[in-house]
């Protein structure tokens, strides 16, 4: 249980960077970082639902995988995994290769995906809250 809390909080301070930057005047920088501080937070909100998962004795090993998972066990709403699923493709495109189009198509997308991440984590902490 203190491996999830810890990865909760390390995602919950992640995602309030996001949040701050996404408050900001849209620029070249401010989309390039919010790029940046959205890919991370993907990553952990992925993990997370991995470590829960784990706990509940369900393997996940991909991020596709544990949103999937997430809506298997009831966790996530159906939305909330097309989003995700969504996200993830998105992710794997800003690390990838650096496109402009791409980079301003994903960075309209963030804020959508921030509300989406809120969401997954405040199922988890809610989960993990009731067991």
């Amino acid at each position: 249980m203190e491996k999830i809390a810890l990865l909760i909080t390390t995602t919950r301070n992640a995602l309030s960077t996001l949040q701050s930057i996404l408050e900001e005047s849209p620029s070249d920088i401010i989309r390039d970082a919010t790029i940046q501080r959205f890919e991370y937070c993907t990553d952990l909100v992925w993990k997370v639902l991995q470590v829960y998962h784990a706990s509940e004795g369900i393997l996940c090993n991909s991020p596709k995988g544990c949103f999937r998972q997430a809506l298997q066990t009831g966790l996530i709403t159906p939305e909330d995994v097309i989003i995700g699923l969504s996200m993830i493709d998105d992710r794997n495109l800003t690390s990838h290769i650096y496109r402009e189009e791409v980079a301003s198509e994903i960075f309209q997308k963030i804020p959508g995906y921030y509300l989406c991440m809120i969401r997954v984590i405040t199922a988890v902490e809610t989960a993990v809250a009731t067991r």
